[in-house]
């Protein structure tokens, strides 16, 4: 019994590829983009949800360009916590925006697992705001969780397989429902919705929501072959299939549903939207492919989470404890991962979820940009004016977004605000007893 064997992370080297890094990135990303976050822009944007896809789609671009040249730089399995490391250094303000980082990304897995629940429960005809929801995302979560105890190779092959089957079915989906739709306009004109510029910036920033699952690429830089290339190519090649797939699919549902019709049904309007164009048995194919793309999901944020916790523990920048379980910390990070997942997948309500979500990830996706404007820029050949114009687009995200919460859920940002300063607190608390020692 090697005990300091076992607290070391555990990584393979060029056990993953480029197309398995695809995979695990589209499946967070269709997971949580299509299933469940259409209804909810609808509702903040009226007509125009399906334009704030495109949108969070130019808004991610501008953020992805500094995801990959930090990719490029520095490939590791600590991903995005090893950026800020990079800007920051091993400081509280590393470990700060880590974690909103690391929670945003739990909260992603627990929104894929609630709408996991809230599909399945459509092939019984089940009120989907029933008990059943939080339990199967809960089962869900526990599949999931032995999955990622097995190899990379099997959890690379589980993330491949799913991916191809959701990616095949949405974009048939799409192609069916445009087709068989009595008429392609998309037209809103009877309902007297808001579709104020706050209305339009909230919807834009679940859009992000929905395509932020590129980070989790960021996290198999260790164990993707030829990383320093292989990383930035696999979020834009995800990203791409996102932003095709979200306009086709976002356009057939507005084909099929009245905007009403798309609020009404905003946990699972893909399958309500199949109804009218194909009848029951396309409900029951768009309700397998639900299941299948966010259990995909699922896995693949599990996969990737655990591992920037895993690196934070090693970097001595987060408390951890064993709690007497046997392994490595990799290990111990996932039942971590899982157990925080369990907890909101259990408590919370799909449109709470993604707004907490949203507002960490925003947040930290500033820090980065501004910590390669401040520390990085010259280092990694990085343009002053993109990262300028991703921090300003984020900012007025944001805003429009906070806007709307506190408008129509104050609760959900206190709740956010309280978390956020829950972190700050036991974080500095803990670097003081704590201090690292830099050499």
């Amino acid at each position: 019994m090697n005990s300091t064997e076992d607290q070391k992370t555990q990584y393979r080297k060029n056990s993953l590829t480029l197309v398995g890094a695809v995979a695990l990135g589209t499946g967070v990303m269709i997971g949580a983009g299509i299933f469940a976050l259409t209804g909810q822009m609808a509702e903040m944007t009226g007509n125009l949800f399906p334009l704030a896809f495109l949108s969070a789609a130019l808004i991610v671009s501008f953020s992805a360009y500094s995801y990959i040249k930090l990719s490029n730089a520095y490939p590791s399995a600590g991903g995005i916590a090893m950026y800020l490391e990079k800007a920051y250094g091993t400081t509280l303000t590393t470990a700060f925006y880590s974690l909103l980082m690391y929670f945003s990304m739990v909260i992603a897995q627990s929104f894929l697992a609630r709408t996991f629940g809230s599909y399945t429960l459509q092939l019984f005809e089940i009120d989907d705001a029933s008990l059943l929801v939080p339990t199967l995302g809960v089962g869900l979560l526990v599949v999931a969780f032995l999955i990622n105890l097995s190899a990379n190779k099997m959890i690379e092959n589980v993330s491949s397989v799913l991916g191809l089957i959701k990616i095949s079915g949405i974009v048939l989906f799409g192609i069916v429902g445009i087709t068989m739709a009595d008429s392609s306009e998309v037209n809103f004109s009877a309902q007297n919705f808001d579709t104020s510029l706050a209305g339009f910036l909230g919807a834009t920033a679940l859009g992000i929501l929905a395509f932020k699952g590129f980070t989790t690429i960021t996290n198999s830089g260790s164990e993707l072959k030829d990383p320093h290339r292989n990383v930035g190519r696999a979020i834009i090649i995800s990203i791409a299939l996102c932003v095709v797939i979200y306009a086709l699919v976002g356009f057939a549902v507005a084909s099929n549903l009245s905007l009403q019709e798309i609020i009404e049904t905003k946990d699972y309007s893909l399958a309500a939207a199949a109804r009218p164009a194909l009848g029951e048995y396309a409900v029951w194919f768009t309700v397998v492919l639900a299941m299948l793309a966010t259990a995909g999901g699922v896995i693949a944020s599990i996969f990737a989470v655990s591992r920037m916790l895993a690196m934070l523990t090693e970097m001595k920048l987060v408390p951890h404890s064993d709690f007497g379980m046997p392994g490595s910390v990799q290990k111990h990070t996932l039942v971590y991962t899982v157990v925080f997942g369990l907890l909101l997948t259990a408590f919370f309500d799909l449109s709470r979820i993604a707004a907490m979500g949203i507002i960490f990830y925003l947040i930290m996706d500033i820090a980065i940009h501004w910590g390669i404007l401040r520390h990085l820029r010259k280092e990694i050949g990085a343009r002053s004016t993109i990262l300028i114009g991703a921090i300003i687009l984020d900012l007025i995200v944001l805003t429009g977004f906070l806007w709307i919460k506190i408008s129509s859920d104050i609760l959900v940002v206190g709740v956010a605000c309280v978390a956020m300063l829950s972190i700050l607190i036991v974080e500095a608390v803990f670097l003081r007893q704590n201090p690292i020692k830099h050499t």
